[in-house]
């Protein structure tokens, strides 16, 4: 069974930093993208940012520059570190796993495998 299950959320004020964890069990993923998403109240889910299996990064336009995408592949986990945390980053972040050997997307459909979700809750 595969699972996908993030930690590392919690509440922070503006300004803060966070940073959040995806370990994977049941395959490796090594050779697939790896994303992370959010979703707000009342919003629908966005892309928040991907990483490809050369690691190369996409970020979407509100974090980049405050966010940091990376994985392990030993360790078969991916990180999200966040800093200067906005009250507008308040969400349920999802980590998600692409196909093998695609090369998957910012949309949501491009994902086979997602989280739970972790709450990130930041305070103005």
């Amino acid at each position: 069974q595969v699972l996908l299950v993030e930690s590392g959320g919690g509440l922070v004020q503006a300004g803060g930093s966070l940073r959040l964890s995806c370990a994977a069990s049941g395959r490796t993923f090594s050779n697939n993208y790896m994303g992370w998403f959010r979703q707000a109240p009342g919003k629908e889910r966005e892309f928040v940012a991907r990483i490809s299996w050369t690691t190369s990064t996409d970020y979407a336009e509100s974090v980049k520059g405050r966010f940091t995408i990376s994985r392990d592949n030993a360790k078969n986990t991916v990180y999200l570190q966040m800093n200067s945390l906005k009250p507008e980053d308040t969400a349920v972040y999802y980590c998600a796993a692409g196909r093998a050997s695609y090369a998957a997307g910012r949309a949501s459909y491009n994902y086979v495998y997602w989280g739970q979700g972790t709450q990130v809750t930041v305070s103005s």
